[in-house]
Order: C-alpha cells, then structure tokens, then sequence
C-alpha cells in the first residue's frame, strides 16, 4: 500500500479537472465537519483512486482531496439527535443514508458522508470500495503470507540439511574408526601366520604374475571406456547435443543483446523525452512520445525478466530446461501485437517531430551518446520488428538438434506453432492497415487532399507518369506532336489507378501533388476505356500513327454532368499494354462484383453476394486451404495457404478474378509450379469447361433449384422476368468499319424487368471490340421481350423481317448464339448494326433472374440447356483471354526465354480462332494476343550493355578531365538503367544470389551487382590517379557533381555507387585532399548520403522513391534486403505441403515496385565516346593495390 504520494498544484488541478470531466461518481454528498453536528454538503468527483470534492458543481478548483487506496467503506448509523427539533425535520434526517470512509494510514480522521437516497448511497460505498483497491491488497496479503509459508519451509528444509550432514560426518567417523579396526584385526592374522606369509614372501613370481595381471585389467578397463567415450563424442547424438548447447548460448547473448538495446531505447530516448515534454517548453507532447516508443517500455520489462531466467539456466548447465520459460513467456508477447500495428505510424510521426529545429536538435544530442553507437532513433525502433521472427527461427533450429524423445520436444513444439500463430496474427494485422497506409501516403501527397482514399475498400493498384493529350473537340484530337518539349513538360501526369477510382495529377517542384480540376478523380463506374481510339473521317491515319500507337482514351460520362474525353499517351506499348491489363481488370471487377450483388441478393439488406455466402469453399478453411481476414478486391478472403490445385481452381473461377491475386499468381507461379500447368489447366477450362469447373460452382452459377422442376406458373410471366436486378453494362454497337476496343460499365440506369436481350461486348475480357452507343439510341425495352404466345410461324416471320435479315448479317453475328437472346429491333428503327450478343456479367443476370424457377412459358428444355451452355462456353472463353493477354502484356518475359511455352500458347489461341462459335470481339481479343506473341515490337527494343560493348565503330575514349559532369551521369544513368531494366522477375525468387551457383541462376543480378562495383571502383581509382592534391580534390569534386546529377536524374544507384567509393578506405583517409574540397561539396556529399543511408531499412530512400516521378534507377540491394527477409523467415509451403500464398502475396509487391522502375525508360541518347571510358576496364585498379597507393600518396603518421 502507497503511504505517501508526492505532487504539485499542477497535477492536483489536472486530476481535478479530469475527474469532473471523466470520474467513475460525482454528485453532492454531505461531509461532516470538525464540529460533531455541522454537515457542510460539497460537490464530490471519483477519479481512480483519489476522491476530490468541492464547493459547488461549478467549482474549477478543488476544495480537498482523499488518496483511497488501502481505505474502507462501512455503512455507519444515524447519529442522535440532542435537543428539541421540528419531528418532520428529525425524521428527514434519520432517512437519509450515513456511511464512513475509514483510511488505513494512523493519525488520519475517518470520512463520514451522507447523502439523500439509500440507493445512491450504496453507489457511492461500491465505487469507493473499487477505488480502494481492496481486492488487491487481500490478493497481496494473501501470495505475502504464501511467500512466507514457503520461507518457513526452506529454514525448515536447510535444518534438516544440516541435521543430515552431522549424521553423514558421524557416519565418516564410524567408517573411519571400523577401518582403523579391520588392519589391526589383519595384522593380528598376519602374525597367528607366520609360516605361509613367509611362504609368500619366498615366492617372488607369483607377485609379479598378479603385478601384471592387475596392470592388463586396469588398461584393458581403461582402453574399454576410452573407446566407449571416443565413440560417443564422434556420434550424431553428441554432435547434435553441440550444436544445440551453441544455439542455446547464442540465443542468451542474442537476448541480452536484445535487451541492451532496448534499455538504450527506454533510457536514453524515452524516459529523456518525457521530461522534456514535461517543461516550460516542451519540443515534443506526450502524446507525440506515447505515439512514438508505443509499449517499448513494457516490451524492456518482460524482457528483462526472460533473460535473468535464462541466466539462471545457464547457471545449473548441464541440466538446462527452457520450455517452461517459454511457457511462461508466449502468453505476454500479444503485446507486440500493438507494437508492429503502429510502427510505420510511429515513424511517420517521429519524421514530423524531426520538422520541429528544437526537437531535431534535442533528438541529435541523445543520438550522440557513446552507448548508441552512432545508430539512430529509428534504428531502436525497428528491433522488436523481428524479435518474434528471431525466435521462431531460434526454435526451429533447437528442434533441428533436439531427438523426438527429448523431455522438452513437446513443449518446444508447441511454443514454436504458439508463436508461428502468433506471426500470421500480426502479418494479418499489418496487412490490413498496409493498403490503408498506402492510400493515406499518397493522400497526404496531394494538396487538395482526397476523400475517395480514405475508404478501405479502396485497394492501390499502379502509378506511374502518363502524358494528357490536350481536350477533345467534336470527336477530334488537337494536332500535337508527341515529340513536343511543350507537350511533354505541361501535360505529364502522376496517374494513381486504385480498384474504383482513376486519380490524375500533376506534380510541383516541390513535390506535392494536384488534383486536376477537371477529371482529376474518375470513377471507373462511369467509364469507358478505349484501347485503340479509332480513325475519324478528316484524320484517315487516326491517331494511333500520330502517337505511334501509344495512346488510349478514357471516356468518362457523370451522371450529373457532361460527358467528356481523356486522352493519355504511355511512354511505350509494354507500359500502355500494362495500363490497359490494369484499368479493364478494375473494371471487369467493379463489373462482376455489381452484378452479383443486385442479381443474388435476397433483400435490401443484404449487401454479401449470394453466390460467395453460400459457397464455403471461398471463406471456410479446409485441409488444402487456409484463409486470413482480408479481402481482396472481389471482397472474398485472402488465401494464407492453398494446394496448387486449390490456387488454380481460383485462378479458372467464372465468377470472379481478383487483380491481386492474378497479380500474384503470375509473379510467383514458378515457386510452386509450372507454365505448362498452369497453361493446360486454362485449355481444360476452354476446352471441357462444365467438368473443369467444381460441381458447386456451376450449381450457384446457375441458382437452379431442384424443387420446382417442371411445375407451370399460373399467372403466365416468366420468373426471371420478376427478379429484380440493376441493368446490364448498356448496349453497344460494333462498326464494321473501324472497330474500337471499350470497356463501358454501368449499374444505375433502370432496366426494365421484361428485357430479355443483353449485351456480351462489354466482357470481362479486356479486348472487347465495342463502341459506346447513347442512350437515346438504345432499342426500347418492350422490343427485346420475347412473346411469350408467340408459335414458330410468328417467330419464322420475325426472322424473315428486315430487320432480322439486317441482324443476320451483321459482322458480329454468332451462328450459336441462342434465338431468344438476339436482339430484334421495333419497325422503324435502323438495324444495320444493331445486332449485339451476351456478356457474361449479364449472362449472370440472365441465368441467375431464373433461379429457382421452371422453364419459363415459351422456351423448351433444349433452348434452356442451349442456353446454359452458350453462357459456360462464352464466359470459360472470355477468362481463357483475359488471364493469357494480361499473362502476355505484362509477363512478355516468361514467353521470351520459354519458346515451348510459347508455341503451345499460339497453338491454343489457333484453336480458338478455329471456333465456328466465336463471337467477334472474342476473336479480335484472339487476334490481339496473337500479335503481341508473334510479332516483335519494334518500338520497344532496347539498347542492351552487351551491345554497348561489343561496338567496334565507336570513336576512340575520353579522358576524364574532358568530359563534363553532365554527360557522365546521364550515360551512368543509361547504363545503370539497362542493367537494372534486363533483369528477369523470376530471378527475383529463391534468393539464388546467395546460393553457391549464383552465377547460373541468377545471372542477371550478378551482372548488375558486378557493374555496381565496377564502376565504384572506376570512380575510386579515378581520383587515385591523381599525384597532386588538387588534382585529387577537383576530381572528388566533379565526382560529387556527378553524383548530385544522377540525383536530380533519379538514379539512385548511381549515387550510391559514387558515394561508396568516396567512402572507401583508400580514398577517406586522405586527409590532406579532403581539406582542398570545398565546404559546398562536403555538405553537398552529406546531403547525398543522407538520402542513399541504409539506416532505417533505406527510411530516406524509400520515401524519396515514393515522392519520384519514374523512369528511376533504385538501389537493387535494397529490394534484395527485404526479398532475402521474406525468404528467411517464411518457408514456401507448409508442414501440410500447402503454399504459403501470403508470403507469395508480400514478394509480388515487392516485385511490382521493381518492374514499375523497369517498365519505364529514359530518353537519353547514347554517347559511344563516354560509355566506352565508363566501361574501359583497364582504368579499374584493384582494392589491395588502391590501399598500397593511398598509402604512398599520404603515408601513415608516426605514433
């Protein structure tokens, strides 16, 4: 119990003021006074453990305070009334409820209170009794006396201990003694006979016979347990027992490692900035330190006391048992939890205090202390990151040493599956808030600010620099030139795709972000995406020949607005082909997703799709599948783990495709399986679609349900004409002459619930041939409702019409398509192209408006089955094309360097060309991807560096004092760039650039890693060259040049390589050409590698790569950091032999942000002259010999 508390007015006054505002009970109570008989009545407020009362309920300032802990609350009797009095005023005050707060601490008068109401009374002695901390204290009381009941029996324990070792000394004694007694009772023997030991005296061989006989025993006893040693120490088990004694030891130094460090966290920042935040002038709040050091403190305490119980373990060694600490520790690390949670936000917040001079300045000061040793803030805050991590791998590898019948290999196992478990909690965690943070980073960017990325839904997809095209008049394109300085300088955009919105911005120099004023936020909702805009009349080449095919147009049409075009240009086909795969999937997703809402709800409140609710194979784990509590894009769960088969399944599922997880199983297929599985499970759908797809599936696909099979409807209309659903995407229409490519979407305009026609060119493949047509020249509704009297004479005349023959021979008819589903336009109306066919987002509402019905009046079995499998057919197709042309646009590599992968790619989509089923615009798709694998682009070959090398016509090379800064940071830059850029992304799997056959797996970093040094190392020997200080001095200073050039270029590799080598031993320790550098260059220098540290896992660099308009060179290395840490602590499978998709999840983002840098490239020309003294490896001097020449130039100093 607290006897004494010690505070100032400051804190009372806060206490108070938080106890009117926050308290448990507050009220008026009546306080007995000094006197005996006066009741002043006060105002009182319970706040914790302290009780406040004052003078009014208005009061600010505290009459008194009680400190309640350790008190007791009794109710107390009506004292007695002396002296005459009113009756009724007696018997009011006998009514009223009396009770005494009594304080454990001596000398200090009980609190004697009353109030009016029994029953507030008794409110008031339960909230004084909790504030008491009664239970508490009773707790304590009670483990006190267990402590000492355990005390007595240790002084009980050591008397019988040392009652037992008298004994065992008085038992020595009698040993002693029984000895002494048995040689004189010998001797005695020895001399009753005399004769025979005379007689053994006399016979000499005999002794030395025994002699030897007792020498043979003893060595061959020895030489029995040397040999059973030897073979113990040589044996697995010994080897193993090793082996795990050394990962004990290391775990205990790495533990108290751990626990030093955050010591220095709590004492040398934490606790310092809490006082600091405590003063007249505080450079920091509290909450800013609470938001910052989060629960590091309470992390150092439980820390602290799993390490004095290893030492402690250490200290009984041999017998070590650490499983029941563990035991003891699994239940309190739920407190990383909240740690890992907010560590970016902490950062984040840290950063902002840095913008703070007194604050940066304070923080500097703490950061200088010895005991830090150099490391930064950020550097503590990032340990208990990977603690969690580190014990996991810690226990794996004791297990790997620990035998089956080991007494702690149960308890072992169990806390390494308590803490895997506890990892997949977090990761979990961390992704939920890491798309969050991600919208947020780039809301923050943007001046304006955007609500739009606020949602959580809201799921990032690509960025990257576009550039706008000038307005649209009257359909036409303004005559611009895509090589206009102009043009590219004031309509570059920062474009920022999400799965339902589209941003476009344009950047400031200082590197904020603006909304444009007009379509600077586009809602993918009222979109329309046309891929190749088509020729107008007074431009016959179109536009794809002005912009060398690089443009595409966004047709966007509010609803409250007028409709308006915007044109954007890519800087190459592979980046528009990845924009377009991109946009349409978002669209097809916002489409799908839509549609299965309205279509499967079940009534208004339902907002859950009906097809996915019921289908427990996409949220239910299972013995192949494993689910975490994200959803992705299709708001379906993420997969955590999945067979191979499992992963497919979802990969070929009709009913959805989430550009996640498309995203993801392209990136890291080859981890788990192969191109030609996965290519022959996309033709077993094309091919054998209904037996492809799992039963369950096709039955929520359908919604038929089996009850009602063959009943009839009484009232003659039709069942899925009364199911109530938004309208299909609207109808458009194909020109024969110029066929564009759209995506249009649209849910809000009503549909009428007898249409009976719906439109298949808008389909979830993202080559649909398409072109918007306006409402206004939609065909009415009435006029696509089949009649359902109608016999085969009406229908043969209908067909005979002008209008069906109009339809007949439109170029997008399709022989199969089912009579009922053909759209047959009123008389009078022009059908030339007004024929159009069924997408398989309104083959869902076809199919689905019928659920759970019978044959509607006017359609036999045969046309319904015709029907169904027209929809399974169209829509298998339509998934075939849209995995393989966003597998062909954005993954062209895996085609490169697989030719069979290739051919058999061709020879599918020849067979779906040879379709006699297939609909136009399914066919132009066939047609687009056979292009892209059968034709090279010309556009996009690049300069390769073995081209560079291998030319032999280039001039002679320069010297370095000729050239300027400018030309060698940009061709560093272009050769950087096209090293970076040839790296293929499966090289980026299996950590192979640390496996001993590096070289032949992954050849592509290993070449970028070796030019990184080489040119370091040009750098370094450039400037060694020198013999003169000043000549010296002015190259480091064109160096830093160079450097800040490649900067203000993005290449950050650039600046790194130049950095590391003016940070080399040979070239820093130049003391005297280091004085000869300008102070601006020094500071310049700093200011460089500042940016390129690796403190903070690269903190500066990634935030500056964020903030960066590509094309950009990053720093390889730092990708292969966070590669290398996925791969180390999580495994590809599980023990089950399930993926590990969430880990495939992590490198797909990573991989994605790499071949964002690749994908776009720089417009610098080449310079044969400069490349060839850049990569001149002649001029490369050697690390030994570099030291040996620095040594010559600047000799040591003597001691």
């Amino acid at each position: 119990m607290q006897k004494s508390v010690r505070y100032n007015e400051g804190h009372a006054l806060h206490l108070a003021f938080l106890a009117r505002k926050e308290g448990t009970k507050r009220g008026f109570l009546s306080k007995k006074a000094a006197e005996a008989s006066r009741w002043h009545e006060k105002w009182f407020a319970l706040y914790q453990n302290v009780l406040f009362y004052f003078e009014g309920e208005q009061s600010g300032r505290p009459a008194g305070m009680y400190l309640l802990e350790g008190c007791s609350c009794e109710r107390s009797p009506a004292p007695p009334r002396a002296g005459p009095g009113a009756g009724g005023a007696r018997d009011a005050l006998d009514k009223q409820y009396y009770f005494t707060v009594l304080f454990g601490h001596e000398g200090q008068k009980p609190l004697e209170l009353r109030c009016e109401e029994e029953q507030d009374g008794k409110e008031w002695m339960e909230a004084i009794h909790q504030a008491s901390y009664a239970d508490i204290l009773i707790e304590r009381e009670v483990l006190t006396q267990k402590y000492i009941h355990l005390v007595q029996i240790v002084e009980t324990e050591k008397v019988a201990a040392n009652q037992l070792r008298h004994q065992l000394e008085d038992q020595d004694t009698e040993i002693e003694r029984l000895k002494s007694e048995i040689v004189a009772l010998n001797r005695t023997k020895e001399r009753m006979r005399p004769y025979q030991s005379n007689q053994e005296d006399e016979d000499p061989d005999i002794k030395k016979i025994k002699k030897v006989q007792s020498f043979m025993r003893g060595w061959l006893c020895r030489r029995k347990w040397k040999t059973i040693v030897q073979d113990y120490i040589c044996s697995p088990h010994a080897e193993s027992m090793r082996k795990r004694n050394q990962i004990v030891f290391t775990m205990v130094e790495a533990e108290s490692e751990y626990v030093h460090q955050l010591y220095i966290l709590v004492n040398g920042f934490l606790r310092p900035l809490r006082m600091a935040a405590s003063s007249k002038k505080p450079p920091i709040s509290h909450d800013d330190v609470s938001s910052i050091f989060l629960n590091s403190e309470t992390i150092m305490f439980l820390h602290e006391i799993f390490h004095q119980g290893l030492k402690a373990r250490i200290a009984n060694w041999p017998t070590l048992i650490l499983a029941d600490l563990f035991d003891i520790l699994l239940p309190m690390l739920n407190i990383y939890q909240e740690f890992v949670r907010n560590h970016q936000y902490s950062l984040q917040v840290l950063a902002n205090c840095k913008q703070n001079r007194d604050f940066d300045k304070l923080l500097k000061q703490y950061e200088a202390n010895p005991a830090c040793e150099g490391r930064m803030l950020e550097t503590f805050l990032t340990y208990p990151m990977f603690q969690i991590p580190r014990y996991i791998i810690t226990l794996h590898e004791l297990l790997a040493h620990t035998p089956h019948e080991h007494v702690e290999r149960k308890s072992l196992e169990f806390a390494k599956s308590k803490l895997e478990e506890l990892s997949r909690v977090m990761h979990d965690e961390v992704s939920d808030t890491e798309n969050i943070r991600k919208n947020l980073a780039i809301e923050r960017m943007i001046v304006e600010g955007c609500d739009i990325l606020l949602d959580t839904s809201q799921t990032f997809i690509r960025q990257g620099s576009l550039i706008q095209v000038p307005s649209v008049e009257r359909g036409k394109l303004s005559k611009v030139r895509l090589g206009s300085l102009s043009l590219k300088k004031e309509g570059e955009r920062q474009c920022f795709l999400f799965t339902k919105h589209f941003l476009i911005c344009t950047r400031s120099s200082g590197g904020k972000l603006h909304l444009l004023k007009t379509g600077g936020v586009l809602s993918l909702i009222e979109c329309t995406l046309i891929e190749e805009p088509d020729a107008s009349d007074d431009d016959p080449k179109g536009s794809g020949h002005m912009f060398g095919h690089l443009d595409f147009k966004i047709v966007v049409e509010p609803p409250d607005a007028a409709s308006f075009t915007v044109v954007l240009l890519a800087p190459s086909r592979q980046e528009k082909a990845a924009w377009m795969s991109d946009i349409s999937q978002c669209v097809d997703n916002i489409r799908c997703n839509g549609l299965m809402t309205i279509v499967f709800q079940e009534n208004s409140k339902v907002t859950v799709p009906h097809m996915i609710k019921s289908d427990a194979r996409l949220h239910k784990d299972d013995t192949d599948i494993c689910f975490s509590k994200t959803l992705n894009s299709c708001k379906v769960p993420q997969i955590r783990y999945a067979s191979v088969e499992r992963l497919l399944e979802r990969l070929t599922d009709l009913r959805f495709l989430s550009i996640d997880f498309l995203n993801t199983f392209l990136h890291t297929y080859r981890v788990f399986t192969t191109a030609a599985v996965v290519l022959a499970k996309l033709a077993d759908i094309y091919k054998r679609p209904f037996t492809s797809i799992p039963v369950r599936s096709l039955e929520l696909f359908f919604a038929t349900s089996q009850n009602n099979r063959g009943e009839h409807w009484v009232d003659g209309k039709s069942p899925r004409l009364c199911r109530k659903f938004s309208s299909p995407p609207p109808l458009a229409v194909s020109r024969a002459s110029s066929p564009v490519r759209a995506r249009k979407l649209s849910l809000t305009s009503p549909l009428n619930s007898r249409i009976g026609a719906l439109d298949l060119t808008a389909s979830s493949s993202s080559s649909s041939p398409t072109m918007t047509q306006s409402p206004a020249a939609s065909p009415p509704p009435h006029a696509a409702a089949p009649e359902p009297a109608a016999g085969p004479a009406d229908r043969a005349a209908a067909d005979s019409s002008p209008a069906a023959e109009a339809s007949e021979l439109s170029p997008c008819r399709s022989p199969s398509t089912p009579r009922h589903l053909r759209y047959r336009p009123p008389a009078g109306q022009v059908a030339d192209n007004a024929h159009c066919s069924v997408s398989p987002a309104s083959a869902f509402a076809i199919a689905t408006a019928a659920a759970g019905h019978g044959s509607p009046p006017g359609f036999n079995n045969t046309e319904r089955t015709c029907d169904k499998e027209f929809i399974i057919r169209r829509t298998a197709t339509n998934r075939v094309l849209n995995v393989l042309r966003h597998w062909v646009s954005k993954h062209a590599q895996d085609f490169e360097l697989n030719n069979e992968l290739r051919m058999n790619v061709l020879n599918l989509l020849e067979e779906v060309l040879r379709d006699p089923d297939l609909l136009p615009q399914e066919r132009k798709a066939t047609a687009n991807i056979l292009r892209a694998l059968s034709q090279d682009d010309q556009d996009d070959i690049h300069l390769k560096l073995e081209d560079i090398i291998q030319m032999t016509d280039c001039p002679k090379a320069e010297c370095f004092e000729t050239l300027s800064a400018m030309e060698l940071a940009e061709q560093i830059t272009l050769l950087d760039h096209i090293v970076f850029r040839n790296i293929p992304y499966e090289e980026f799997l299996g950590q192979g650039w640390m496996k001993p056959d590096k070289n032949e797996r992954t050849p592509y970093i290993m070449k970028t890693s070796q030019h990184f040094n080489d040119m370091s190392n040009l750098v370094a020997s450039q400037i060694m060259n020198y013999a003169d200080v000043s000549s010296r001095a002015n190259a480091i200073e064109k160096w830093v040049a160079v450097a800040d050039i490649c900067r203000c270029l993005h290449n950050y590799n650039g600046v790194l390589e130049i950095t590391s080598a003016l940070n080399r031993s040979a070239v820093y320790r130049l003391k005297k050409t280091w004085a000869k550098v300008s102070k601006q260059t020094k500071a310049l220098m700093d200011k460089l590698q500042k940016t390129v540290s690796s403190e903070g896992r690269f903190k500066n660099l990634r935030e500056t790569l964020k903030n960066c308009n590509p094309p950009a060179v990053p720093y390889l290395g730092m990708y292969l950091t966070d590669l290398a840490f996925i791969e180390e602590g999580t495994p590809n499978f599980t023990e089950e032999g399930l993926v590990n998709f969430s880990k495939m999840r992590m490198i797909s983002h990573i991989i994605r942000e790499i071949r964002q840098f690749q994908q776009t490239s720089y417009r610098i020309d080449h310079q044969p002259k400069v490349t060839q003294y850049l990569l001149d490896k002649a001029l490369i001097i050697d690390e030994d010999t570099l030291y040996e020449l620095s040594l010559k130039i600047e000799p040591r100093l003597p001691a």
